[in-house]
């Protein structure tokens, strides 16, 4: 694998796989974010040595662009470390530069992978899924919105693009649902546990909530149906895929019973359903809270591989024509 800083290689001949992992997050000891997932994801990826894959240092994203997002106000209170008391237990992490630092790079990665699928077909965002934030507020771990600020910036360069966005993390993306319910061109389809975080849920275009404990085969049934209907209505040029690691069974903040096998073969129907629809594909890590912080890794890490055998797919294709 090839290792670069906020490279672009735009002409469809690599996988560009972006990260936010520049400023790493001092957390409380026992804190339940599991900040050093990140440095092992990008670890395991490297030692692939794929020469199809390139991981790339995001650049940060810029405080007009966030702004055309999230409330300006709430943004400069971000960047001045004045969010409240109470901001900051709804956030669920301690503000410090570093924070802010780090924040403006996960968007800054997914809207690099969003420029970088529709040149190339599939492109990935290891810091991405920030699904939670909303236009004046964090919360849920999530600063900002990645997926909402790579969409509208996506919209200044096309506004006649369409956007489906299939968020597989454990938790309703409900941020997603409010920055996006008025948006033409962008359809939410979310597929979480219904009885998990938040427990005051948004409305997506599509919300499929499952009980506790569904399993594999409940699972994919849901997630064939709502695909179908999503692609049906929505018919997108570009799929962002949230593929939250906290559908496993050994999640801690998970409520679901997902085997790691399972989760693969949601990946491989995501990603090959946008394939078969001949559409770009972003895929955005989300979250993974497994005990064991190499379960994730290794599920995330999967994640990636998926999304690399599509685009040798579509590589092969095109030599074919």
């Amino acid at each position: 694998m090839h290792s670069r800083t906020g490279a672009k290689r735009r002409d469809g001949s690599i996988v560009q796989v972006f990260h936010a992992d520049q400023f790493r997050l001092e957390l409380p000891p026992g804190h339940r974010f599991p900040i050093s997932k990140y440095g092992r994801l990008i670890a395991r990826l490297s030692e692939r040595q794929d020469e199809n894959l390139t991981l790339a240092a995001a650049p940060p994203i810029s405080r007009e662009a966030l702004n055309s997002t999230h409330c300006p106000r709430f943004v400069q209170r971000v960047f001045e470390g004045k969010l409240s008391a109470a901001e900051l237990r709804r956030l669920g992490l301690p503000w410090s530069p570093a924070l802010v630092a780090r924040s403006q790079r996960s968007v800054g990665a997914t809207v690099a992978a969003m420029q970088a699928a529709i040149v190339d077909g599939v492109s990935v965002s290891l810091a991405g899924g920030t699904h939670h934030a909303g236009y004046d507020y964090a919360a849920g771990f999530c600063v900002f919105n990645d997926v909402a600020v790579a969409m509208r910036t996506s919209f200044e360069q096309d506004a006649k693009r369409r956007f489906l966005i299939v968020d597989c993390d454990v938790h309703q993306g409900d941020g997603n649902a409010r920055l996006l319910a008025d948006v033409d061109g962008a359809f939410t389809f979310s597929l979480h546990a219904a009885r998990n975080y938040p427990h005051h849920k948004a409305v997506s275009d599509l919300d499929i909530g499952l009980p506790d404990r569904a399993t594999d085969a409940t699972y994919l049934d849901y997630l064939a149906r709502g695909l179908e209907h999503a692609y049906r209505v929505a018919s997108p040029q570009v799929t962002v895929f949230i593929a939250g690691a906290d559908v496993y069974a050994g999640d801690r903040l998970g409520r679901l019973n997902l085997s790691a096998d399972a989760i693969a073969a949601r990946d491989e129907m995501v990603i090959s359903v946008a394939e078969q629809h001949d559409q770009s594909v972003v895929v955005v890590m989300g979250g993974g809270y497994a005990d064991d912080i190499d379960e994730t890794v290794g599920i995330q890490s999967a994640t990636v591989m998926v999304a690399l055998a599509s685009w040798q797919r579509r590589r092969a294709e095109r030599k074919s024509r």
